[in-house]
């Protein structure tokens, strides 16, 4: 059997309607990873985990990690594998703590991205013995020189890199992922993300309008809360 068959496609960072710039439905998310051949996507909604436990309850063949991207006080973390909602606004430290104490796993979103509330380069190196993986392929990233930089200090620091096509549309998703090993929890997860290949290509910065719309959208009521 080849190494293709063996794998899964992966995309870890996605956005739901349940965060306030994302107009993508649990529903659709998981309609369009079917038809871009994902198997596998992270929902990692703005402070809640809500988008991804109802994305699991209508996945369909498609493997759901539910997981939160949280606004500490020093920027924004990953958590994959989580049960409940880690709050926003807590220092990078306790944030990670509590990811931990959920058993997930810790990731850095779209690092040295200087457009976006990226956590702190100067968290980030005191953190770094607790953070399991670097986000170093963002499809939404608007300069490429952010993606490079991020894999660069992967691979300094000998930590496992992910992909992800940070999604806050239908169109988006799959733009981004990581070809990787099947896996059953967590500790396989990260073995399996190790020895993967990414994949992927920018987005147009135009689909940050999408995410102004949504605002607006959220705001007259229109999407749900």
């Amino acid at each position: 059997m080849s190494t293709l068959l063996q794998t899964i496609r992966a995309d870890l960072h996605n956005h739901t309607h349940f965060s306030p710039d994302s107009i993508l439905s649990p529903k659709d998310l998981a309609r369009r990873a079917r038809e871009t051949g994902l198997g596998c996507v992270a929902v990692t909604d703005h402070n809640t985990v809500r988008g991804g436990l109802a994305a699991c309850e209508i996945a369909d063949g498609i493997l759901v990690i539910v997981g939160e991207e949280v606004r500490s006080s020093e920027g924004e973390i990953l958590g994959l594998f989580l049960t409940k909602d880690v709050p926003r606004g807590l220092p990078a430290r306790e944030t990670i703590a509590r990811i931990k104490e959920q058993g997930g796993l810790v990731g850095v979103p779209h690092p040295f991205d200087t457009l976006r509330s990226a956590l702190r380069e100067d968290v980030l190196l005191a953190e770094i013995h607790r953070i399991d993986f670097i986000e170093a392929l963002n499809s939404r990233i608007v300069f490429p020189i952010h993606n490079k930089r991020a894999l660069e200090f992967a691979r300094k620091h000998k930590l496992p890199v992910s992909a992800a096509s940070d999604a806050h549309s239908p169109r988006e998703i799959g733009r981004s992922y990581v070809e990787m090993a099947p896996f059953s929890d967590p500790s396989e997860f990260l073995n399996s993300l190790s020895a993967g290949r990414l994949v992927g290509r920018l987005s147009s910065p135009l689909v940050h309008l999408i995410s102004r719309y949504a605002m607006l959208q959220h705001k007259l009521g229109l999407l749900p809360p």
